[in-house]
Order: structure tokens, then C-alpha cells, then sequence
């Protein structure tokens, strides 16, 4: 069992990839602009901390006649304070925006490339809802880790700026033992540290069970999302089989996963937000307490006290950091084990080697050489199995369901990665595939049916449409829908002709590809490719007797075993 990486690994290894990469200089400028105009608005609170002594002391002294100067210098601040503040947010927003953008196109291209998309689900990897970590939680990575990022840095700073005049206007706080004497300078600062270290620790233990509830709420909820989806994707077979009262179960169970961990985060919000403001109340009070004697005495000013207790708050406020971002914290760091474990799978995807070898040679052949196919929990289909096919060869694979022939097809296409053999073809040729149910991407009718290619001369499109008898969607090619839901399985699986005849490959492999159709059509299809592509060699699965007469070998298989021979003239009716 592969070792648990920590949170903090996994972090640092999404964070810096940004920030190293070449937008780096780009994303470094904006963050040190964030950062200086946060130490401007702390300067500026310092500065209002000054103001405060100043304002409450001109009462103390009955001095009346810098009323109005000190309003006016107030405005100054708050005025500077709003801009700054202001600009300070829209420059962050756009840092996290661009952060997005970058990690977005980073998980994307890592999610398509080498067919992880496809091996994670072969592999039976636990990643759930990957649309969901690269569309939601690469956007909360990047949001949170900004906003803590820029609110510990502004702590920071006004921890060192409010230190100081906290530990000049504590003064020495003198206790006497028996006949020792003691002299604490600063008190009120280290009373104040002493409070928050306490405090934090007293947070993690209320708060620590967050990270993993907010883990599951994610998953949660975008199960219950999918199962959403997943009615909408095949609501005409739900609606012929009357399933509603059990797609309502299945809902059920679902939300009530939502709802259950939901409880349990509000509880243990619950728990967090009782002592946050607890905390809270009780350091809202101690330099009243600590400093009243004082104050009574007449050694202190109002000013004064007013100015400690601003600074003590802001002191407070920055050593309480951790307490009161904990929700933030626990919720990144959630965010974060869902995107590094979805990267740790990617990249074991990634190192899975095809142990089958597809090589390009000088021949016009198509061959198969000592192929061995398996299940990913190493059970065999399919072993020593040879095959050599000339062009415009038919090949027809037969056998009982589950003998492994639409795995065979995946292992000669080379996605299927457990398996050992060779596959020979000619250097410049090209193959396609064609699954029973054929992929329509989202967008327009055009962009259907030039699938995989870019979009067409739009010529060659009405030609191919009126050759596979679907001339009625010519008028609708640029509408875009759903079109999965709107065509019958015929009339994508005779698109997926069209596509055949646009693409014009070499070698074309259809796995029930014509399972929709009737006789007649079925061979109007093969007698497209035929006249269109003579050359075309064709392998195609099939569970129907009318194939055999349109192809002139058989590789039936049964169990581990294969056997490849030509198609008796009584069957094929030659």
C-alpha cells in the first residue's frame, strides 16, 4: 500500500507550480502589490491607533478647538483606508482569478493526457467526481490559499507594529513573593501571547474534526450532483422502465449522505463558533481589567487607555490568527487532499506502462503478434493470438458476451494497458474506432459530426449526411443541443458512419456498431464503406449472423483461446 503523503506536502506541491512556472513574474508583481497595500492599510491603522490618543486626550484636557482638525484628519485615513482597501481586493481577486485560469489548464491537460481520464476509471481508482475537483476545488484552492496567504502577512505586520506600543504603554508590572520582587516589562503583551497560545491549541482540539466533514460534504454533494445528472443523461430508459420511484430512492440516499454529514459540520460549527466567541469576549475584556488600577490612580489617560485597548485588540487579533481562520484552514486543507490525491492517481495512471507495443513499419499490413490480454486483476482473456491483415480486408470477431472481443479491440487500439503482444501497421496509417454508442461532444450538430477532426468544408458534410440518410439534420447543423439525447441510437451510430467517411482511415474497427440498425440499413452502411473506402481493411464485434455475410474471416474466440480462419461460403452466402 503506497504511503499516505501528508497535507502539507501535497500543498506545497500544488502551490508552487504557479508561482515557478512562466507566469511566475507576472503572479509574483501582483502578489507583492497585494502585500504592500496590506502594510499600507496597517500603517494606516497604526496611525489610527495614534489618532485615537490624541482625539481622547483633547477631551481629558478640555482643549476644544482641535475638534474639527482631528475629524478632518480622520477623514484623510478613512479615505485613504477605503481606497486602498478597495484596490487591495480587486488586485487579489484578479491575482486568484489568473491562479485559476493557470491550475485549471495544468489539471485539465493532466487529465487528458495519455487517456488518464479513461485508465483512472479502468484502474478503478477512488478519485470520485474528477469535474468536480478541477471545476470547484482548483477555484477554492486558490481563493483560500490567497486569502490566507495575504491575511497572515497582514497579521504579521501588525503584530510587530502593535507589539510595540503595547509593550511601551504596559509599563512594568511589579509582583512581590515573600522577599523576592519581581518586574515584568511589557506584561500586557506577554499575557496577551501566553492567552492566544492557549487559545489556538483550545481551537485545534474543537475544530481538528472539520477537515475530514468537509472532505465528505464535498463528496457528498457532488454524488448527489451526478446521480442528478445521470437521470438527465438517460431519462428516456427511465421513463420506459417507470423507474421514477427508485431514481427517488437512490436520490434519497444520496441527499440523506448530504444531510447527515451536513449535521454533523453545523454541530461541530456549532462547537467552534461557542468557543470563538467566547474567546473573543474574554480578551475583549482583559486590558480593561489589567489596565483599570491604573486608570483609576490617575496615572493613566483616557487617550491612553484608549490607545491600549485598540492595540491590544489588534495584538490579540494577529497571535489569534490561527483560531479565527480555522473554518478557512480546515476547509483548504480539505480542498487540498481531494486535489493531491486526484494528482497522486493521475500520476499513477501516468506510470502505467502499455505492455502492449504498437510500432509503425514499412508494410501496408495490419498484424497482431503473440497479443496477450488480461483483466486489471491479472485474470487472462486472451493469450498467444496472431493475426495478419491485408488492406481492405473484413475481419469479423465472434464469441460468447464477456470473452473479452470489445477489450481485444481496446488492446490493438492501444488504451488498454494489461496485456503484452505487438501491433504492426502501416507507417502513415490511420485507424478509427467505433463504439456501440457513439460520442457526441456538447456544441453544435456540425462539430457531432466532424468529431474528432476540426470542422469541415461544408460540402463534404450534406454529402456524407445524404450517404448515411440523415439529409434532414443537414438544415440543422449549426444548432446547438444535446444531441445524444435528441438522435436515436440508429441515427448516431449512422453519424458515426458519416464521421468514417470524413475521416477516410485506413483501418476502421466498429464494436457493434451497427446494433441499432435494421438488415437493410446495416448493409447500406458496410456498402458505404466499400464503395467509398475500398481499401479500408474493417474488424468489427458482433453478436449477429447477418454480419457473416458481409466479411470474409472469422476469429472466433472462447475462453483463453482463439481461432482464425475464413468464413464458410454457405454461411456468408457467396
Amino acid at each position: 500500500m503506497p504511503k499516505k503523503t501528508s497535507t502539507w506536502k501535497m500543498f506545497w506541491s500544488i502551490f508552487r507550480g504557479y508561482w515557478c512556472s512562466e507566469k511566475k513574474w507576472e503572479a509574483r508583481g501582483l502578489l507583492g502589490t497585494v502585500v504592500l497595500l496590506n502594510f499600507a492599510l496597517v500603517y494606516l491603522l497604526v496611525r489610527f491607533n495614534t489618532w485615537q490618543k490624541e482625539f481622547f486626550g483633547m477631551f481629558e484636557i478640555a482643549d476644544y478647538s482641535q475638534f474639527w482638525p482631528f475629524i478632518g484628519e480622520f477623514a484623510v485615513i478613512a479615505f485613504l483606508f477605503i481606497f486602498i482597501a478597495a484596490n487591495s481586493l480587486y488586485l487579489q481577486e484578479l491575482l486568484r482569478l489568473r491562479w485559476r485560469i493557470w491550475l485549471t489548464e495544468v489539471y485539465l491537460a493532466k487529465w487528458m493526457d495519455r487517456q488518464s481520464y479513461y485508465r483512472l476509471q479502468v484502474l478503478g481508482s477512488d478519485t470520485d467526481n474528477p469535474d468536480q475537483r478541477i471545476s470547484e476545488d482548483v477555484g477554492s484552492f486558490a481563493r483560500l490559499t490567497l486569502e490566507l496567504l495575504i491575511g497572515f502577512l497582514r497579521k504579521v505586520t501588525s503584530l510587530v507594529a502593535f507589539s510595540l506600543i503595547l509593550w511601551n504603554l504596559s509599563g512594568v508590572l511589579t509582583i512581590t513573593l515573600g522577599q523576592t520582587t519581581f518586574q515584568i516589562h511589557g506584561y500586557m503583551f506577554w499575557a496577551c501571547l501566553i492567552y492566544c497560545i492557549l487559545g489556538t491549541y483550545l481551537a485545534h482540539l474543537v475544530g481538528q474534526k472539520l477537515i475530514p466533514l468537509k472532505y465528505d460534504q464535498q463528496k457528498y454533494e457532488a454524488n448527489f450532483r451526478f446521480s442528478m445528472m445521470r437521470v438527465r443523461e438517460n431519462s428516456e430508459s427511465i421513463a420506459f422502465y417507470g423507474g421514477e420511484a427508485m431514481e427517488k430512492v437512490s436520490f434519497g440516499e444520496y441527499f440523506g449522505h448530504c444531510v447527515s454529514n451536513y449535521l454533523q459540520l453545523i454541530h461541530r460549527h456549532k462547537l467552534l463558533s461557542f468557543y470563538t466567541n467566547t474567546y473573543d469576549q474574554t480578551a475583549a475584556l482583559m486590558p480593561i481589567l489589567m489596565s483599570a488600577p491604573r486608570l483609576f490612580a490617575g496615572t493613566f489617560q483616557i487617550g491612553q487607555f484608549m490607545q491600549l485597548t485598540h492595540a491590544f485588540a489588534s495584538v490579540k487579533d494577529a497571535l489569534s490568527f490561527f483560531v479565527s481562520s480555522y473554518s478557512t484552514i480546515a476547509s483548504l486543507a480539505a480542498v487540498v487532499q481531494r486535489l493531491g490525491l486526484f494528482t497522486e492517481h493521475i500520476d499513477q495512471a501516468h506510470a502505467l506502462k502499455n505492455g502492449v507495443t504498437r510500432r509503425a513499419d514499412a508494410s501496408d499490413h495490419f498484424a497482431v503478434q503473440d497479443l496477450r490480454v488480461e483483466l486489471p486483476d491479472g485474470r487472462l482473456l486472451l493469450e498467444k493470438c496472431n493475426l495478419t491483415l491485408k488492406p481492405c480486408e473484413r475481419l469479423l470477431l465472434t464469441g460468447p458476451s464477456g470473452c473479452g472481443k470489445s477489450t481485444f479491440l481496446r488492446s490493438i487500439s492501444g488504451i488498454w494497458p494489461f496485456g503484452q503482444g505487438t501491433v504492426a501497421y502501416g507507417g502513415d496509417a490511420q485507424m478509427l474506432f467505433l463504439p456501440q454508442r457513439p460520442y457526441l461532444p456538447l456544441g453544435s450538430l456540425r462539430r457531432a459530426v466532424c468529431y474528432p477532426l476540426q470542422e469541415l468544408d461544408n460540402t463534404q458534410i450534406v454529402e456524407v449526411l445524404q450517404a448515411v440518410e440523415l439529409a434532414q439534420l443537414i438544415e440543422r447543423l449549426d444548432d446547438v443541443d444535446d444531441w445524444s439525447r435528441i438522435l436515436s441510437l440508429g441515427e448516431q451510430q449512422r453519424l458515426a458512419f458519416a464521421r468514417v467517411l470524413l475521416v477516410k482511415p485506413q483501418w476502421v474497427f466498429l464494436d457493434e456498431a451497427t446494433s441499432a440498425l435494421d438488415e437493410e440499413r446495416e448493409r447500406a452502411m458496410y456498402g458505404l464503406l466499400h464503395t467509398h473506402l475500398p481499401t479500408c481493411g474493417i474488424v468489427s464485434v458482433c453478436h449477429r449472423s447477418t454480419l457473416f455475410a458481409l466479411h470474409k474471416t472469422e476469429l472466433k474466440m472462447s475462453g483463453t483461446m482463439w481461432q482464425l480462419g475464413p468464413i464458410a461460403p454457405q454461411v456468408s452466402g457467396a
